[in-house]
């Protein structure tokens, strides 16, 4: 059975029927002329470019958060007084 693309209540393909199935999850859609319309390509971009700038977010939240920790772990192992970088309260040494 072939899935069409919904797009505001019409199938994106322009067939029309009360029997043809129908969804809005690009991955269901099998109709050859629904994958091919403009509105079934931008739905599919918006969703890629989605899904990668989710990935930047989490990937830059990551790393921000991680170099601190990272660099007072290294500051803790080094022998002696090593003062911290600016920025850290009530800590003058290690």
């Amino acid at each position: 059975m072939v899935i069409h693309f919904n797009v505001d209540g019409h199938l994106a393909c322009g067939h029309k029927g009360q029997q043809l199935s129908a969804s809005r999850e690009l991955n269901r859609v099998k109709c050859r002329s629904c994958r091919n319309t403009d509105a079934y390509k931008q739905a599919r971009k918006d969703q890629r470019n989605a899904a990668r700038r989710a990935s930047r977010q989490t990937k830059h939240a990551i790393g921000t958060a991680n170099w601190r920790a990272e660099w007072i772990e290294r500051l803790t192992a080094m022998a002696g007084l090593q003062r911290l970088p600016r920025g850290f309260a009530r800590q003058a040494y290690v």
